[in-house]
């Protein structure tokens, strides 16, 4: 048998703490220890620490109870509370308030967890339940990544029914209260000093039961429809940026709110860019001539062509940059630049007389004008010996 942990040490404060400084300290661990905020492989571990700070909470939190644990310790709780019931008074919703909503991404774990109280325990009573998220992924061209574009998408989903309007009942029907648990959604069974609170099996935690279901959804309240959606997808996006369409997700059972809509972006690669980050990189390639002489090349950039000065011997390998010529940043203002790296192309397919020119060309050559052959043939003297 597992034996708890003391309410105080789970919440790392004193025996004689005021009800203020429980409330700041459950804060500060329940923000820390949501399971959402996790990596995935210690999410098992974060909803157990979650249930474990939320029931302490909810025990010193309620005077009477307090007052049973100091008293009698643990068996003070469990022989006269069942799980529901140390939850059931505890006020979790003042605490995250300006979470948004009924305690934004903690309304919906306290539910998913069992654990009800506060604020939070009406939308389990009425069966309200939030609507599952959905993620959809999407491929865009690399300009429509760059500059911003509207895409039509077709979201297959849960939606409320709408024969009748989410009840699950035929119009013009009600549903019945459940008579095995008396509409509770759940049955207490006792064992000595024990009681355990769980799901009716006859309405499923319902409390009620729909004898005339809506043909359409079956009694589900819901119908599986492909929604066809537009999203607009912002500039600056690259692979792997996600984009929440608030509320696009499933419908919520019984009034809950509808789920989130999560976009995954994919950007195919381009011909002649490379991206790095909000930069960009291309390819240049010149001749040699060009790259000797010095002369004036029309560089491609996002916007149209710009025309850029090279200058005399210019090496394979030089990076140019034109600032602000990048990717708009996806937030906060300004751009990236864009790189131009270039490339000396070497001649081929010379004929007869461009070789007997290339050949009095190289047999004029000295140090001073190849001065990298003669640094890196210095270099390997030094490092041989020869």
């Amino acid at each position: 048998m597992t034996t708890k942990r003391d309410y105080y040490e789970i919440l790392g404060t004193q025996k004689g703490a005021g009800v203020d400084d429980i409330k700041k300290a459950y804060r500060s661990l329940a923000l820390k220890h949501h399971p959402d905020r996790v990596s995935s492989d210690k999410k098992k571990e974060a909803e157990e620490t979650f249930k474990e700070i939320s029931e302490a909470y909810a025990v010193l939190s309620d005077p009477q109870k307090r007052s049973q644990y100091d008293q009698f310790g643990h068996a003070g709780i469990d022989s006269r509370y069942t799980n529901e019931d140390i939850f059931r008074s505890a006020d979790f919703s003042s605490i995250f308030e300006g979470m948004g909503g009924d305690g934004g991404i903690f309304g919906d774990i306290f539910e998913n967890l069992g654990i009800f109280g506060g604020g939070f325990s009406s939308r389990r009573r009425s069966g309200a339940r939030r609507g599952r998220d959905l993620e959809y992924e999407i491929e865009i061209e690399f300009k429509e990544a760059v500059f911003g574009t509207k895409k039509a998408i077709n979201i297959p989903r849960q939606e409320t029914c709408d024969t009748c309007k989410g009840e699950g009942a035929r119009p013009g029907t009600k549903k019945t209260k459940c008579a095995h648990c008396g509409g509770k959604g759940q049955v207490i069974q006792s064992t000595g000093f024990f009681s355990v609170a769980q799901t009716c099996p006859i309405c499923r935690g319902e409390g009620s039961i729909i004898k005339n279901p809506c043909v359409k959804c079956s009694g589900k309240g819901r119908n599986m429809v492909t929604k066809k959606l537009e999203v607009s997808i912002p500039a600056g996006v690259d692979t792997g940026s996600r984009l929440r369409i608030q509320g696009e997700g499933e419908a919520g059972l019984k009034g809950g709110p509808g789920g989130d809509l999560y976009i995954y972006i994919h950007v195919k690669n381009h011909a002649i860019f490379d991206r790095h980050g909000y930069d960009i990189m291309c390819d240049v390639p010149i001749s040699f001539p060009v790259a000797a002489l010095g002369g004036e090349m029309e560089i491609p950039t996002l916007n149209g062509n710009v025309v850029m000065k090279i200058p005399e011997g210019t090496q394979t390998g030089k990076i140019f940059r034109l600032a602000g010529r990048g990717i708009k940043r996806l937030r906060g203002s300004g751009q990236g630049d864009q790189m131009a790296r270039v490339v000396v192309e070497t001649p081929t397919r010379l004929n007869a007389e461009q070789k007997r020119i290339l050949r009095g060309f190289a047999d004029s050559c000295n140090d001073k004008v190849n001065p990298l052959s003669k640094s890196f043939m210095d270099k390997v003297k030094e490092l041989f010996g020869k």
